[in-house]
């Protein structure tokens, strides 16, 4: 974990105004383990994450309620969630550079461009994000994803990126002893338009090689004819289970006690060596 939420409003009256609560946990950071921390304070969760990034790695970046256009207008439009370097550009050939250029364009413009993207950025653009801090959270799913530098149009570049992804989420649904029963494939395209897909396993598991198998199906399979080259791609588990009971398969419990073996061995590699010591290759054809 390199960054956390944190909702002061019910400790104000025990350690004070929430810039000082921030100050002291700057400073217990530092006396502690020696390392600086960068922490934006704000009304909610979207303009906190802007504000602790905007002076790293050590500052103290405070949003005051009543200066919320302020804090965002000047910002280049990519500081919002989901647009960055590329989709800026996107935004860039709409005339719109800036957060205030964008909050200044009209709705029904933007959601006929985008979508439901087009609200959900405008409403950014306005400082709006209602989500609660939810402390102490059961994870309901899993999931990993990047957005590329450039669009992604070559299907063999997007099963490499998601064999990696694949590989991430089944070493995180071992390390927390969880099992998943449906795999998500997430994908942007260039336009902005997202589309999800999804598939039921037999059984819950943590099986990286099972795990590829649904996601990379869903892939190569399940996506639209001809469509936008891609830039963003995710995929995760839900349906999690962490009782350890498998109900078993007869016919292949042998190859999965392989894969999880294999599984097993890998996780151990990489805890020693790191994340990038070992890979899967995707180069192993498209499903049938």
């Amino acid at each position: 974990m390199d960054e956390a939420f944190l909702d002061v409003t019910g400790s104000e009256h025990l350690f004070g105004p929430a810039v000082e609560i921030a100050r002291q946990i700057k400073q217990a950071i530092r006396e502690e383990i020696r390392l600086v921390v960068s922490v934006g304070v704000a009304p909610n969760k979207f303009l906190a994450k802007i504000a602790s990034d905007l002076k790293k790695p050590d500052a103290l970046v405070v949003v005051e309620p009543d200066k919320v256009q302020e804090f965002l207008d000047p910002l280049p439009v990519e500081r919002l969630w989901g647009v960055g370097k590329h989709g800026s550009k996107v935004f860039e050939r709409l005339g719109i550079r800036t957060i205030g250029q964008l909050r200044q364009s009209p709705l029904d413009v933007l959601q006929s461009r985008f979508g439901s993207s087009g609200e959900y950025l405008w409403n950014l653009a306005h400082g709006r994000d209602n989500r609660p801090v939810v402390p102490e959270r059961e994870a309901k799913s899993i999931s990993n994803e990047t957005t590329f530098e450039r669009d992604v149009a070559d299907m063999e570049v997007l099963r490499a990126w998601l064999v990696d992804l694949v590989e991430q989420t089944g070493w995180r649904l071992r390390q927390h002893r969880l099992r998943g029963r449906t795999v998500h494939l997430k994908v942007r395209f260039a336009d902005f338009s997202l589309i999800t897909r999804s598939c039921t396993l037999p059984e819950a598991t943590d099986i990286t090689q099972e795990l590829w198998q649904a996601a990379d199906e869903m892939l190569c399979h399940r996506l639209p004819a001809g469509h936008l080259p891609v830039r963003l791609v995710g995929m995760g588990v839900s349906g999690l289970d962490d009782t350890g009971l498998t109900q078993g398969l007869l016919f292949d419990a042998a190859e999965r006690e392989k894969q999880s073996r294999l599984d097993a061995v890998a996780d151990q590699i990489k805890e020693r060596f790191g994340g990038g010591a070992i890979r899967r290759g995707s180069n192993i054809g498209p499903p049938g």
